[in-house]
């Protein structure tokens, strides 16, 4: 762990921007870097070629890298193998890319040779978690409610781990996920979905009408909840009770005494009893520490 052994590493968190920082001891040692630092566009990576959105990560690196890291750490969203994203369902220009590769191919001519994980971008940021309250002993996970939905998991285990593609309803109609499948937590919650869903309303707008009473915005804020709890349900179901973090965009607004209700009815099983859910306020700072942490263990570098 960092804090033991004082070894200077780098985290970067990909959601709907890029951020970057050098980090020890289980905290950041500097500043965040992002990009774009503007926030004026509502998606500026999507519309970015595979290997420019690789350079981009690179060059808000290659300062942090100058003072010298042991390991480069990468949460990025959808579903990445041995440094290869498979599947990322908003940001689909990456399907396929050697991100893993392309960053070390590029830090290796302008810094130096620095190894490079990549992990899942919820994975990252409940690792950061799990490692700023020290409770790194205890199995934690975390819902990521953005323009997708993420899960994340700590310890950090091989696996899939698409939470987010949770089939929640057999409702046919529900067909907004961004990977195409019907029935998903992410085309009920994810910010994307919501848009579609609701043409000519905002997410904020959805459940400011919900609270005014407006019977459209109503069904679909208890809809919102009822996912999020079977989803959740069945995590309960595989893995068993625990904590559960909620945190995003989105996570301003979840209901957590409802959501807390609604799990209580679908688990039942007195072993699976005394999960809790806490929402975080967003934060590229656990997302950044947690790659970071993660690379340090997975490379060695402590």
């Amino acid at each position: 762990m960092n804090k033991k052994t004082g070894v200077r590493t780098a985290g970067v968190l990909v959601m709907e921007h890029i951020a970057a920082a050098a980090v020890e001891q289980s905290s950041l040692a500097g500043a965040v870097r992002i990009y774009p630092d503007n926030g004026n566009s509502p998606d500026p990576l999507r519309s970015m070629p595979a290997d420019a959105l690789a350079g981009q990560i690179c060059e808000l690196v290659k300062p942090l890298a100058k003072g010298g890291i042991a390991a480069l750490g990468v949460g990025f969203p959808g579903l990445t193998r041995n440094g290869i994203v498979e599947e990322s369902p908003n940001l689909q220009q990456m399907k396929g890319f050697n991100l893993q590769g392309a960053l070390e191919a590029n830090l290796a001519s302008s810094v130096g040779k620095v190894p490079v994980r990549i992990f899942n971008d919820a994975d990252a940021t409940v690792a950061g978690i799990a490692a700023v309250r020290g409770v790194l002993h205890k199995l934690n996970r975390v819902w990521t409610l953005g323009n997708g939905i993420g899960f994340g998991r700590y310890p950090w285990s091989e696996g899939v781990w698409e939470g987010g593609h949770s089939v929640v309803t057999t409702d046919a109609r529900e067909k907004f996920c961004g990977c195409g499948g019907r029935g998903h937590l992410e085309g009920v919650l994810g910010l994307r979905a919501m848009r579609l869903r609701f043409l000519d309303l905002e997410p904020e707008e959805v459940f400011a009408n919900a609270r005014a009473g407006d019977e459209r915005c109503v069904e679909f804020v208890k809809l919102c909840h009822s996912a999020l709890a079977a989803a959740t349900a069945n995590c309960i179901h595989m893995e068993g009770p625990g904590p559960f973090y909620i945190t995003g965009p989105n996570s301003q607004f979840i209901d957590v005494a409802l959501l807390d209700r609604l799990v209580h009815e679908m688990v039942k099983m007195s072993p699976l009893q005394g999960s809790r859910f806490e929402v975080i306020p967003p934060s590229d700072e656990l997302g950044i520490i947690g790659a970071a942490m993660n690379a340090e263990r997975a490379t060695g570098a402590s």
